[in-house]
C-alpha cells in the first residue's frame, strides 16, 4: 500500500487542505480514496490587544507554513518522498470578522476576529433595515461600525474580505470567497448564490452622506459555489506556503470556506433535515432548513451550504475553553504531588467521572464566558463557577456542570428553532475536541437537543478534512454531480458512525440545569459589573 500512495503522492494526485482554527492550523493531505495519508499542525492563540481579540498577519503566515512543513516531514517520515505537485488545494478558517486593505493591498486595521462583541449599535441598526438577522461578528457589521464610529481608514477601504479569502487572495492573486463563507460576510440570495442585491442598494443607500469613495459591491470579494474553481497557485503563493521551494505552481484551489461549512462537509450533514454540532473553543450547531423561518431571531444566523442552501446556525462565542483551564489546574495538581498523567487520560478521567453525576448536575452552575457572549448579550468575558450551600458539589457534578455550560449558550439558540419554530432534525453529527471521549460530549449533547447525535470515525480529522474534500469535488466531480451525492458516494460509503440516542432522565436534567443557567444570567451580569 505504501508503494501506492508513494506513486499517488509522486504524481501530484492527492488533494491539499488547511484550516486556520481559533487555536490550531492543520494541514491535511488525502489520497484518491479521500482519505487522509499525512496531516501536519501549528498551535496558536488569539491575543487581547487594545481590548481586541486579534492575531497578527505574522502569525498567520508562520501557522500556516509551520503546519505544511510539518505535513510534509510526515509525508518523507512515512513514504520517502517529497511533496511537489498536488491535485489541489483548499483553505479554511473561522468565519466572519474584519480583515480590510487598502490599494496597496496594505492590512489597514489589525484582524477583528469573530470573538469581538464590538459592533451591536451596527449589528441592531441593520438587522432593523434588512429584515435580516446581521450578528455582531458578521463582516459587514463590522464594517458598518466603523463607519459608525468615524475610523479614519474607512475612506481607504479597497477590499474587505475573511481570514480564509485573506490567505486565498495571496496564494491566486483571486478576490473570492466560497457562498458559505460569503453568507458570513454579507446575506445571500438563495436563487442567484450571489449577495443579495437588493440589500446591498439599502446599505449604500443608507452611507450615502457619509460620501465614501466606495460602494459596497466595489470592495467584497466574489462569490463562488461548491465545485468551481476559484483559481490557481502562483509562483510567489508557492514559495510563500511552502518555504522549502519544492511545491510548484499552477495547482488548482478550490473556493475557500469558513470552518462552519467545511465542519458541515466533514460530518455529511448538507442534506435537509440533518445538523452538526462543531465543540471547541467556540460551539456552533447548524441545521439545514427545509424552509425559511417565520420571522428574524437575533439568536439566530441564517448562513449557507457550500453549495447555497439554507442554514440556522445557533452560535455560542464560548465553550471549552474555560473547562480546559480547569482540566489544567487539575494537571498542576497532579504535577505537585509528583505524578505525571497523560493529558489525554486526564481529559477522558475527568469526561467520564461526569457520567455518573446527577441528572442536573447537583445544582451546580457555571458560566465558561472566556469572552463576551452574543446569545446570551454579554459584551465581555467573565467565567464564573457558583455553587449554593445545598449543592451537590462533588467530581462528577463539577465536571457534568462544565460540559453542560459548554452547550448553554448554543442551547438557546437551537430551543428557538425547535421549541418555536418547530424545526425538525433526524440526527445531529458531532465534531470537534468536545467529542474526542468516546461517549461523553455526545450522550450530553443528545440530553441538550433531544435528538440523536453520530460521531463519525473520521470525527477528529474536522475542517481541514472538509476543505480538502471539497477540493477534492472540484477535480473529481463527474458531470451535474452534486456535492451531496459526491459525498454519499466516494468519501462516507460504509464509514463507521457511532450514535447516542437521548436518554429521558439526562434530558430532564439538562432542561433543570437550563432553567437554572437562564436564571443565573444576572449573578453573571453582577461579576461582569463589578470586575470590570
Amino acid at each position: 500500500m505504501s508503494i501506492d500512495v508513494k506513486q499517488m503522492i509522486e504524481s501530484g494526485k492527492t488533494v491539499l487542505g488547511i484550516e486556520l482554527g481559533s487555536t490550531r492550523i492543520k494541514a491535511v493531505l488525502i489520497g484518491e480514496d479521500n482519505v487522509p495519508i499525512a496531516s501536519g499542525s501549528h498551535e496558536w492563540e488569539n491575543q487581547l490587544v487594545n481590548n481586541i481579540w486579534t492575531y497578527s498577519v505574522e502569525s498567520v503566515w508562520k501557522g500556516l507554513q509551520d503546519s505544511y512543513q510539518q505535513l510534509i516531514e510526515n509525508v518523507k517520515e512515512q513514504f520517502g518522498v517529497s511533496i511537489k505537485t498536488i491535485g489541489a488545494i483548499g483553505f479554511s478558517a473561522m468565519m466572519h470578522g474584519y480583515m480590510v486593505f487598502d490599494k496597496e493591498g496594505e492590512l489597514l486595521v489589525p484582524f477583528r476576529t469573530w470573538r469581538n462583541n464590538m459592533t451591536e449599535q451596527a449589528s441592531n441598526q441593520l438587522t432593523e433595515l434588512l429584515n435580516y438577522n446581521i450578528p455582531q461578528r458578521w463582516s459587514i457589521a463590522h464594517l458598518y461600525q466603523a463607519i459608525l464610529n468615524g475610523e479614519e481608514h474607512v475612506n481607504q477601504i479597497a477590499f474587505q474580505t475573511t481570514l480564509a479569502g485573506y490567505v486565498h487572495w495571496k496564494l491566486t492573486g483571486q478576490k473570492v470567497l466560497g457562498v458559505g463563507e460569503a453568507s458570513g460576510v454579507f446575506p445571500i440570495d438563495l436563487s442567484t448564490k450571489q449577495y443579495n442585491e437588493a440589500m446591498i442598494t439599502q446599505f449604500n443607500d443608507l452611507i450615502a452622506s457619509r460620501n465614501l469613495p466606495w460602494q459596497l459591491e466595489d470592495i467584497l470579494p466574489s462569490v463562488l459555489v461548491a465545485g468551481e474553481n476559484a483559481g490557481v497557485l502562483t509562483e510567489e503563493g508557492a514559495k510563500l506556503l511552502d518555504v522549502s521551494g519544492e511545491l510548484q505552481s499552477g495547482i488548482p484551489l478550490c473556493p475557500p470556506e469558513g470552518d462552519a461549512g467545511t465542519g458541515m462537509v466533514a460530518t455529511n450533514s448538507i442534506a435537509k433535515r440533518t445538523g452538526n454540532v462543531s465543540a471547541g473553543t467556540s460551539a456552533f450547531a447548524m441545521v439545514v432548513l427545509e424552509k425559511d423561518l417565520s420571522k428574524v431571531h437575533p439568536e439566530i444566523d441564517l448562513v449557507t451550504t457550500p453549495t447555497g442552501n439554507l442554514v440556522a446556525m445557533a452560535h455560542s462565542n464560548n465553550c471549552s475553553s474555560d473547562m480546559n483551564a480547569w482540566v489544567g489546574l487539575f494537571d498542576e495538581f497532579t504535577k505537585a504531588l509528583g505524578i505525571e498523567v497523560d493529558k489525554t487520560k486526564l481529559y477522558e478521567t475527568l469526561f467520564n467521572s461526569a457520567l455518573s453525576g446527577d441528572p442536573d448536575a447537583g445544582g451546580l452552575l457555571s458560566y465558561g464566558y472566556l469572552s463576551g457572549e452574543h446569545m446570551t448579550h454579554f459584551e465581555e468575558g467573565r467565567p464564573l463557577f457558583v455553587r449554593s450551600t445545598g449543592s451537590n458539589f462533588n467530581l462528577a457534578n463539577f465536571m457534568r456542570t462544565h460540559l453542560f455550560t459548554a452547550f448553554g449558550a448554543m442551547k438557546i439558540g437551537m430551543d428557538i428553532l425547535f421549541k418555536e419554530e418547530k424545526v425538525e432534525l433526524d440526527e445531529v453529527l458531532g465534531h470537534g475536541g468536545l467529542f474526542k471521549t468516546e461517549g461523553v460530549g455526545q450522550r450530553f449533547l443528545a440530553a441538550a437537543f433531544n435528538v440523536p447525535v453520530s460521531v463519525m470515525e473520521t470525527a477528529g480529522e474536522g475542517g481541514a478534512w472538509g476543505i480538502a474534500l471539497l477540493g477534492s469535488y472540484m477535480i473529481n466531480k463527474k458531470e451535474n454531480e452534486t456535492l451531496e451525492s459526491f459525498l454519499n458516494g466516494h468519501v462516507f460509503a460504509g464509514q463507521t458512525v457511532k450514535t447516542v440516542s437521548p436518554d429521558p432522565i439526562d434530558v430532564e436534567g439538562f432542561e433543570q440545569f437550563m432553567e437554572r443557567y437562564k436564571q443565573g444570567l444576572e449573578i453573571e451580569r453582577a461579576a461582569v459589573n463589578t470586575l470590570r
